[in-house]
């Protein structure tokens, strides 16, 4: 893959996810359909949240591009290989494997019919399964140096922590769940189900972690 074409690569999917927050930004204002209340704005949904570190991560991949070429090394890359192998990988394809999962099940736990009207379907693909080839695409034309397992499952678990108290802040203030499917649960059901999704994360790591040693195995230093 050369320099050109990778830059090419995350040029278009930062446009791309800077195309999609706009579009959604654009529709502040506009009456809000049943499933969907004002409080916390889009900030309350991990979705947002992940186009928003999907956007950043590329912008960021991209203009460290421009800034070293064939080159690698610096701050600017050993902060983009950490965004990706820590955040943007696992959180993104969380996104779309958790959403399209319960989606299957019964849509009206995650993403009511009455949103359609407000959020076409192709937005809904936008935002929950383009982000999959995206981030695959990513294993393919760049390397990414992993940290420690360690310490990369401690800081995703960090995040994770501080996004249920969030959720659960969001759900004292307004008295609604962000999502309805957490309505159907006792307080010892939230904490199995926030497990079960930590869980998930950590599974989508370490599959980050592999695809990235089978992809680059000529390149990549073992830890």
């Amino acid at each position: 893959m050369t320099t050109t074409l990778k830059g090419v690569y995350h040029i278009t999917a930062f446009s791309w996810f800077a195309f999609v927050v706009m579009t959604l930004a654009a529709k502040d204002g506009e009456e809000l359909p049943p499933g969907i209340f004002v409080y916390g704005g889009p900030w309350k949904y991990l979705t947002f949240l992940n186009l928003l570190l999907q956007m950043v991560f590329f912008g960021l991949a991209a203009v460290n591009d421009l800034q070293h070429g064939e080159n690698s090394g610096g701050a600017l890359n050993r902060c983009t290989d950490l965004m990706f192998s820590i955040f943007a990988f696992p959180v993104g394809m969380f996104v779309v494997v958790i959403f399209w999962t319960i989606f299957a099940y019964d849509r009206e736990l995650v993403y009511p019919a009455t949103i359609d009207a407000f959020l076409p379907p192709w937005i809904n693909h936008a935002m929950h399964t383009f982000v999959l080839p995206l981030l695959l695409g990513e294993f393919l034309v760049q390397h990414h140096a992993y940290p420690q397992t360690k310490n990369a499952l401690a800081t995703l678990g960090l995040m994770g922590l501080g996004y249920l108290f969030w959720i659960v802040w969001v759900y004292f203030s307004a008295g609604m769940w962000v999502y309805p499917l957490l309505g159907h649960f006792s307080a010892v059901g939230l904490v199995v189900f926030f497990c079960f999704n930590m869980s998930v994360v950590t599974l989508l790591y370490l599959l980050g972690d592999k695809l990235n040693t089978r992809v680059w195995k000529n390149t990549l230093n073992h830890h």
